[in-house]
């Protein structure tokens, strides 16, 4: 693979890509649940035997990127590649080693090519429902928000773990959506054991190693050019977010050092863990610091263990961004998606000119249970934010940013849960002016129609620290909750009566640029458009 000239190298590299996007689009055609289906809530991957990322489907959720690696090289503990036959499929949801909250089933399976194991098939998926107390932000423990599944077995050389298969749908309160999701998560891993084992033959190669050592190694080489273009030196930011529990917020040290071609990101001085689910394990916190990096200094490269390698992630265990177990971790997405705020604002020092805006994080997910006429229902839909201004243009609107899950369309959601929407529109004036404008956010209302009550559950983030602008512009807005027109705060699930309203006004991200070096042709538009 050495010799390999780069064309063939290419070649290749896009051949197994094409493998892992034809598994991801089995996974989305063959799923239950809106949130896999709608949402795009999910990744496929190709890992190498010990357990190293070599490539995911184009679309893949960037957490899981960063964490799958992680939990196939914690399944090869347990369960060592000596073990391992054709028919495996090892599953987990342990949040500290796998994507860092419950609803994420984790699933891989073992590639043989011969009597050779030639690497793993990988997937994620985020479920309807795990059980437990869904999302309720007064969680104090693990123990409150559903099923725990270790590191166990779901197909043992084919066959499948009745015992497992039952403990599952019996904790689950959508048992048909949750299964259904999970063997579209194995013929997913089936059709990529296929593509691979497929594409070795093609070939005549015995194994993947001198592809994916040729590829890693690549993208590495790439990642150390990107770092060594950063001025050498120590750069730290504090960035705070709103809690749950107190008055107080929570804050994000973030210290970076850079010498050279090695890059150190540190949370040392970052709030304690607490007692509720705003939470975000390890994996997660350096899956997100790291692709925010990416974003910046390597956008056009693809993802792979080659990114990783010159990139150190670290945080106090005990913190917010490294919690113990059993600490409740349900909203890690919530707290975990400020780590692009944290390193951007620490990056912005060293590349003032190449660093958006902040973004109107998070990703606005509302959990819903309850019935739909005669039938219980539990499902998760979500909702954007506006996207930070760039430094060469404005931000998007209504954009999902660091993660890139889908918006639920109106007319599905309408048809599965007992909901109108009422009004879904921008916001406008809601991103921060600048030279470039933040992208706005949105406002969403809708009426519960079911005939009994219905709990929802809104994670609120924005309510006190607005998206913060970058070289001189203007923060974009704060979110506000309101329930039959009555201001509230997210704190607390929702027990909501048919007729109720719930409203949503998202925020808008942060303008780039000072506000009076606009275009004219800019200002125009945005008064055209109705966006200022």
């Amino acid at each position: 693979m050495d010799t390999l000239d780069p064309i063939t190298v290419e070649v290749l590299w896009t051949r197994l890509i094409s493998v892992i996007d034809e598994a991801a689009l089995a996974l989305h055609r063959t799923s239950f649940s809106t949130v896999v289906r709608e949402s795009h809530d999910y990744t496929c991957m190709v890992l190498a035997p010990d357990g190293q990322s070599v490539a995911q489907a184009t679309r893949s959720i960037p957490s899981f990127i960063g964490t799958l690696p992680m939990s196939v090289r914690a399944f090869l503990v347990k369960y060592p590649a000596e073990t391992l036959r054709p028919g495996d499929v090892i599953i987990s949801n342990d949040p500290w080693i796998g994507t860092g909250h419950l609803p994420d089933l984790t699933i891989a399976a073992p590639i043989f090519h011969g009597a050779t194991l030639v690497g793993f098939a990988g997937a994620i998926a985020h479920m309807a429902d795990i059980g437990g107390r869904r999302r309720a932000p007064d969680n104090k423990d693990i123990y409150e928000e559903g099923l725990q599944i270790p590191i166990l077995k779901l197909y043992e050389a084919g066959q499948r773990n009745e015992t497992l298969n039952d403990i599952i749908r019996q904790n689950v309160r959508v048992p048909d959506e949750v299964s259904g999701d999970i063997h579209a998560m194995v013929g997913a891993c089936q059709r990529m054991g296929t593509g691979i084992t497929d594409l070795l033959a093609e070939y005549h190669m015995a194994d993947m190693w001198g592809l994916a050592n040729r590829i890693t190694d690549l993208t590495e080489q790439a990642m150390r050019r990107a770092i060594e273009q950063i001025p050498d030196g120590t750069y730290d930011s504090i960035t705070k977010i709103d809690s749950f529990d107190s008055s107080l917020p929570l804050e994000m040290h973030c210290r970076m050092d850079v010498r050279g071609d090695e890059l150190l990101v540190d949370f040392a001085g970052t709030s304690p863990q607490n007692p509720s689910p705003l939470n975000s394990v390890l994996g997660y916190t350096q899956a997100y610091s790291t692709y925010a990096l990416k974003c910046v200094l390597l956008p056009d490269v693809p993802n792979n263990e080659g990114n990783f390698r010159p990139i150190s992630i670290t945080a106090p265990e005990g913190c917010f961004l490294n919690p113990a177990y059993p600490a409740a971790v349900e909203a890690r997405a919530t707290v975990g998606h400020y780590c692009t705020s944290a390193v951007f604002n620490t990056l912005a020092k060293a590349l003032p000119e190449k660093v958006p805006a902040e973004s109107g994080i998070p990703l606005h997910g509302f959990a819903m249970s309850g019935w739909n006429e005669e039938r219980p229902f539990s499902t998760i839909f979500f909702f954007n934010g506006g996207q930070g201004a760039r430094p060469d243009q404005d931000g998007i609107s209504t954009l999902s940013f660091p993660t890139n899950v889908s918006t639920t369309p109106v007319e599905v959601l309408e048809r599965g849960v007992p909901v109108r929407i009422l009004d879904k529109s921008y916001l406008p004036g809601s991103g921060g002016t600048g030279k470039y404008r933040g992208g706005l956010g949105q406002r969403v209302e809708m009426e519960i129609t079911a005939a009994r009550p219905v709990t929802l559950v809104v994670l609120s983030q924005r309510l006190n620290f607005p998206p913060v602008g970058r070289n001189g512009g203007a923060n974009g807005s704060l979110e506000r909750i309101l329930v039959n027109e009555r201001e509230v705060e997210g704190g607390l699930p929702f027990r909501l009566n048919q007729g109720d309203v719930i409203t949503l006004e998202l925020p808008g991200g942060g303008g780039f640029g000072a506000p009076e070096e606009r275009s004219q042709e800019l200002r125009d538009a945005d008064i055209r458009d109705g966006l200022a």
